[in-house]
């Protein structure tokens, strides 16, 4: 993979960010094309893996494949960094100035790291991975939880349950200032309690393979003691269920988190996804990309 990355770096990413005046920002490009080589193997995963499981034991028959082509939009956008762009281009600065000045500027915060809490366990870099994870895991959750509770918030991240055809091309099917709003928390609470970059970017792959899953139009459930251990498609789909959704199951990898707080929902059932009908028939959340994003920012507004 650092071969390739090196290659890639070389030859489209270094040329391409001098010819677009960006040279102060090469050493960013360099990680850009860690993500982008991560998530063409998502995707190869994706298509090879959860697809072929979703024709062996599908919950229901795809009917609307044109909502699906969008969700597909989505996918593409945000694995292959397109997305991550937008972010260096608009955000990353700020957060890069914001980071400097906690370190080692005015306010001098210094370096902390959580996993030195544990110094005889974080001898073993799987130790600290997995220390990281679990706590990055435990701001997902309330984050989830966040989105649904903030009206404003909701707004914007119904687009994700509004959709009536679930698969494992819909985990990214969100409002982009969604998806900003999250990532930008999760980046500065990872600065906050010292995760790697390496460490950070294996947390996000493993997360979205595992999301991606979640989503997935398969009739797949871990078994009783799997089921409280890592979050499966059945656990996962209750949460975006018509009539049990919601309220429950806001797990991201592990549902620990909704057992400890009263959310979690273990009911063996696969019913229909989507937002309530009632607020179907007055919202209108678009077919397409674009007007998705539109209708959007025009609920947070009213919200």
């Amino acid at each position: 993979m650092v071969d390739l990355q090196q290659i890639l770096f070389e030859h489209i990413f270094q040329p391409a960010m001098l010819a677009l005046d960006l040279g102060n920002y090469v050493e960013d490009g360099y990680g850009a094309a860690a993500w982008f080589l991560w998530g063409c193997l998502e995707i190869v995963v994706i298509a090879c893996v959860i697809v072929p499981l979703q024709y062996w034991r599908p919950v229901e028959a795809v009917t609307d494949t044109e909502t699906i082509r969008v969700d597909m939009v989505y996918t593409f956008i945000h694995r292959l960094g397109l997305f991550r762009l937008l972010m260096f281009l608009t955000l990353d600065p700020l957060l890069d100035q914001a980071f400097g000045e906690l370190r080692s500027g005015s306010l001098d915060m210094g370096t902390f790291h959580l996993d030195q809490i544990w110094p005889s366990l974080t001898d073993y870099s799987i130790a600290s991975f997995f220390i990281y994870l679990i706590a990055l895991d435990f701001v997902g959750y309330w984050i989830h939880r966040a989105q649904h509770g903030l009206s404003g918030w909701w707004a914007l991240h119904s687009l994700h349950h509004a959709q009536r055809q679930m698969t494992c091309w819909s985990d990214n099917r969100n409002h982009l200032l969604d998806d900003i709003i999250r990532d930008v928390l999760l980046v500065c609470i990872a600065f906050l309690i010292g995760v790697s970059p390496s460490q950070f970017v294996l947390i996000v792959v493993l997360t979205q393979l595992s999301e991606s899953l979640q989503h997935a139009n398969v009739r797949l459930s871990f078994g009783h003691i799997g089921e409280r251990l890592w979050v499966s498609p059945r656990f996962h789909r209750l949460h975006h269920s018509v009539s049990h959704g919601f309220g429950h199951n806001f797990g991201v990898l592990l549902p620990v988190w909704d057992m400890l707080f009263g959310t979690v929902n273990f009911e063996d059932r696969y019913e229909p996804t989507g937002v309530d009908v009632l607020s179907t028939n007055s919202i209108d959340y678009g077919r397409g990309f674009w007007v998705q994003q539109w209708l959007g920012l025009k609920r947070m507004v009213r919200a």
